[in-house]
């Protein structure tokens, strides 16, 4: 399947997946108040913080391995990993509770497994190009997240609901990625000889190495704004930043999911000027797309969120308003993120990512210090604007004669 026909596979059912939380949106913002949602971003940004690492980033090296055995070794790698992490996650929340932390985080390994589980099977079905079946399974984990929030906020406590959501959709989306089993079965994957998952750790190393750290870093950025958000301007403010951000960064989402699952293989069989093309073409097209979605965030913003959401969540829209640059610019990097797996540069993105990393989260803390919620957000967009343009023309000017090796 081609890169276009590939991409629009996926973003179909991109587009799918985010139409019904979008239209169930105003029913559940009237259903859970801004702090509420605010203290459910906290545990959301946790669990997704573990979660994309808890393969170790093995299951990136999915799409290089050079044969089914190798793949199956990866498979088996990858299993024992999320299981390691899954359970050192149970005993961390454990004593977390123990010392005081609320009941709602015993949710938390669950939540952990899941997403991981989520991505690793999501690598497996790109390596085999099953982006039909990737398409359904995304539709299930974000459509069936809002819709189980949706029905578990009539019956339980708030916490609750919002939590269950996507880890219940997650498990049923799981179904979608299972074909085709690996080489002997999933079963066979326990049996996988540690010579054999040692080998395939080792020879892949460069992912935990540098990608995991990378990734973990960067999904730390989003954990520790929300946590700054809601110790300096409290928690219904963190409410609005965590909804803010979840609508404002679905078209990235959507359209960096499907793209970059479509753009990875690619890349990785292409020379260096075919390459240097692709991702060129990539770049301009979803700058296209990009630059009229921020420019309606910043004249429509809260009138967009008040109508909505409710009037009570106006201040997410003004919020909106204040990031639609960071947003913009983030629409045309995410689905840019594979780039550098597939060209081996992961020591230099790790790099990049750090200073970026800590620019997010020194902007958002002076700006929260000098201007509040919004100042914090204009700041943000200030300082990302300036690091994603260094970012662009780096990649735009590769030289794919240098890498980490």
């Amino acid at each position: 399947m081609g890169l276009v026909r590939a991409s629009l596979t996926l973003l179909a059912g991109g587009v799918a997946a985010q139409a019904l939380p979008l239209a169930l949106g105003p029913a559940l913002t009237r259903l859970y108040p801004p702090a509420e949602y605010g203290r459910y971003a906290v545990f959301a940004a946790v669990a997704a913080n573990i979660a994309v690492v808890a393969c170790a980033r093995f299951e990136f090296a999915l799409p290089l391995a050079r044969g089914e055995a190798e793949a199956r070794h990866l498979m088996g790698l990858c299993l024992r990993v999320l299981v390691a992490v899954a359970a050192a996650t149970v005993l961390a929340v454990l004593v977390g509770v123990a010392a005081g932390l609320a009941a709602t985080w015993l949710w938390l390994p669950l939540a952990v497994a899941v997403a991981g589980a989520l991505q690793w099977l999501t690598l497996w079905a790109t390596r085999n190009e099953r982006f039909a079946a990737l398409s359904a399974s995304r539709f299930t984990q974000y459509g069936g997240a809002a819709l189980v929030q949706l029905a578990a906020g009539l019956v339980l406590p708030v916490m609750v609901g919002l939590v269950l959501g996507p880890i219940v959709a997650g498990a049923v989306a799981l179904a979608w990625l299972r074909r085709p089993a690996p080489a002997g079965g999933w079963k066979a994957l326990w049996r996988t000889r540690r010579s054999d998952w040692m080998a395939a750790a080792r020879q892949h190393r460069d992912f935990p190495l540098f990608n995991t750290p990378h990734a973990f870093a960067g999904a730390l950025q989003d954990t520790l704004a929300v946590i700054t958000v809601a110790a300096l301007a409290g928690a219904a403010s963190a409410g609005y930043w965590g909804l803010a951000l979840r609508y404002i960064k679905a078209p990235a989402s959507l359209v960096g999911g499907a793209v970059s699952q479509a753009l990875y293989p690619r890349l990785v069989e292409a020379t260096g000027a075919e390459a240097q093309a692709a991702l060129r073409r990539v770049m301009l097209t979803l700058a296209a797309i990009a630059l009229p979605l921020t420019l309606a965030l910043m004249l429509f913003g809260p009138a967009l969120f008040a109508l909505a959401f409710g009037e009570r969540w106006r201040a997410a829209g003004e919020l909106a308003r204040a990031l639609a640059p960071y947003i913009g610019v983030h629409f045309v990097a995410a689905p840019l993120a594979v780039v550098t797996l597939a060209w081996r540069a992961q020591a230099w993105a790790l790099k990049l990512a750090l200073a970026g990393q800590v620019a997010f989260i020194a902007a958002l803390g002076l700006g929260l210090h000098w201007g509040g919620l919004i100042g914090g957000a204009w700041a943000v967009s200030a300082a990302m604007v300036v690091y994603f343009g260094s970012y662009f023309w780096t990649l735009v000017h590769w030289r794919h004669d240098v890498g980490d090796a």
